[in-house]
């Protein structure tokens, strides 16, 4: 190797190297992504959005996209923000204006359609029986959503106690989850949870 050229990076036995990013998303890309992700999700956004986000498209890492689910759940309103937030972070306003309305429209117009449906068969068992069973699929694929953010942000015992911890007082009692989100940022900020 030439003296000027840059050392060639070592990989750490057992880690993923994060992958690259692709280029910035078209509109009509993004549009499309968030299309299929809100008419596949059920229970949460998380479970598909985090796989097509950063694993498939890569226009994300896994650590930006677990900063800007940690941003979302600090803010003021609906969970959706996070879908506004990628969509900013990867192409700009019109980016989060797209992924807002492609992830909001299709679900509100299938919403809509359903719920008319269901009014005209309200005599009927069936969609009761369709309505009782979907709960704890939702309740799973929300569970599902919190692990595989846990799995990827816990680089240590410390961060999993602090995890576990957070998830049995948020389940448990009246806590607001302020409180827990700001006891993290001190944990993390103080360097304990490296």
């Amino acid at each position: 190797m030439p003296p000027d050229s840059p050392a060639a990076a070592v990989p750490v036995p057992g880690s993923a190297p994060e992958s690259p990013a692709s280029p910035p998303p078209g509109l009509i890309a993004l549009f499309v992504a968030f299309a299929k992700m809100s008419l596949a999700e059920f229970g949460g956004v998380m479970v598909f959005a985090r796989r097509a986000i950063v694993e498939q498209h890569r226009w994300m890492t896994a650590d930006e996209f677990n900063e800007t689910f940690a941003l979302c759940h600090f803010l003021p309103g609906p969970n959706v923000l996070i879908v506004t937030l990628i969509g900013y972070a990867v192409a700009g306003i019109g980016g989060a204006l797209v992924a807002t309305l492609s992830m909001c429209v299709p679900t509100a117009v299938l919403a809509f359609f359903v719920s008319r449906f269901l009014r005209r068969s309200s005599h009927s068992r069936w969609p009761a029986i369709v309505q009782a069973a979907l709960v704890p699929l939702s309740i799973g694929l929300m569970g599902a959503s919190g692990l595989i953010l846990a799995l990827a942000a816990d680089r240590s015992w410390a961060a999993a106690l602090v995890t576990a911890g957070a998830a049995l007082l948020a389940s448990s009692t009246r806590l607001n989850p302020l409180w827990l989100l700001a006891a993290g940022g001190f944990l993390g900020f103080a360097g304990l949870l490296g």
